[in-house]
């Protein structure tokens, strides 16, 4: 499947929190094959289902060579320090802002066979991990900026020619 068109700020699917995977069949293959695709792209940490239009709570990640997807993904453990990290989305290109995240993150879910799988992360790893699950419960990360930069941002946002 090819790479799918990533939704931008703005789409309500988005703000949607997402449905639980019940059905372990050939859809659920084809939405991840097609997270797969548009997240190996150059530059592309992860993408959840919601930016690509599905309410499916599916993610897949790119971090340091390691590709993989998490189905039905929980964020079970944190870490370390809450610090603030530039951090971007492809939801919402060409901004980044300083987002508090912790330093480890610890998802759990399963595959695409309903089997566990478990994904531990540090650093970048772990900012996507709680990056990704936030897109999945219908938030983007400028829901958790400090409020002046969340102004600064919707700010730079209507001024931005894609939205």
């Amino acid at each position: 499947m090819p790479e799918r068109p990533i939704r931008r700020f703005g789409d309500p699917v988005l703000k949607t929190v997402t449905d639980p995977v019940t059905v372990f069949d050939r859809k659920l293959r084809e939405l991840v094959r097609d997270l797969l695709d548009s997240t190996r792209m150059e530059g592309r940490a992860g993408v959840a289902a919601t930016q690509i239009g599905s309410t499916r709570r599916v993610f897949a990640y790119h971090v340091e060579g390691e590709l993989g997807y998490v189905v039905n993904p929980e964020l079970v453990e944190t870490g370390g320090e809450k610090r603030e990290i530039g951090e971007g989305c492809l939801s919402v290109p060409g901004l980044w802002y300083p987002t508090p995240r912790w330093e480890t993150a610890v998802v759990r879910g399963v595959d695409q066979d309903n089997q566990p799988v478990v994904v531990r992360g540090e650093g970048l790893m772990a900012q996507m991990l709680q990056h990704e699950v936030d897109h999945l419960d219908g938030l983007v990360y400028l829901d958790r900026l400090s409020p002046e930069n969340r102004r600064a941002a919707l700010k730079a946002v209507r001024e931005s020619d894609w939205f």
